[in-house]
């Protein structure tokens, strides 16, 4: 599979509007953070569209940093705190609630040590083989295992959480880390991203279930008063 940044504005426009359908079907501010994903993942790719565009075309060379430090923010700092966050606000378990506040919390020491780390160790981008190949020299970037930190927040909470249908996108998820790790390895943050940004498109599914269950919830009120 071969990406450009066609292919990164492309899923953005797609995102974009995914993410404004699903907004508009939260119900309760409680879902907000949740059903905002697919726009923050479109504003995601539309910066990556702009890393392309700065590798591949000399005219656009000066807007290199900046693009790479917006892509590596959304990637390394907001993901590890936000999507554990969303989930952490819509769960009413309290088992499953505690459990997942304890990855939030995890979460949270991810991305301010990310955030520390790209103030500290510039990040550099390189286009190989039709894709972008992100270098970072940060401690522990190299660590064999120190990608199970930033896994642990960003995907365990989805199979935890008591909501229903959040174990698709969990699933999901899971699938397109496995393979971006086999097939793309060198590559993995900016292909794994792109993968996460499409797959977010289930989250409108996930919030439309939510909506119906609360729906029925309070039918079943309705007709019990």
């Amino acid at each position: 599979m071969c990406f450009s940044a066609g292919a990164s504005f492309s899923a953005s426009v797609v995102l974009a509007v995914t993410g404004v359908l699903t907004l508009k079907k939260a119900e309760h501010k409680q879902q907000y953070l949740f059903a905002s994903i697919p726009l923050l993942f479109a504003i995601q790719q539309f910066i990556e569209g702009f890393v392309w565009l700065s590798l591949s075309n000399t005219d656009y060379a000066f807007i290199n940093t900046v693009s790479v430090y917006g892509f590596l923010i959304f990637a390394q700092v907001v993901w590890p705190f936000w999507l554990p966050l969303s989930i952490l606000i819509l769960e009413q378990k309290p088992i499953r609630k505690k459990v997942i506040t304890y990855l939030t919390i995890v979460g949270g020491a991810v991305s301010v040590f990310l955030a520390f780390s790209l103030v500290y160790y510039h990040p550099l981008a390189q286009i190989v083989s039709c894709h972008i190949q992100y270098k970072l020299s940060f401690p522990l970037a190299s660590f064999k295992f120190s990608e199970i930190f930033y896994f642990m927040p960003t995907v365990l909470p989805l199979f935890i959480s008591s909501i229903k249908r959040m174990w698709v996108f969990g699933i999901a998820i899971f699938v397109s880390y496995v393979a971006t790790e086999i097939f793309y390895t060198e590559f993995a943050l900016s292909v794994w991203c792109f993968f996460a940004a499409i797959l977010s498109v289930i989250i409108y599914y996930t919030i439309s279930k939510i909506t119906e269950g609360n729906r029925k919830d309070k039918m079943k009120q309705w007709w019990k008063e």
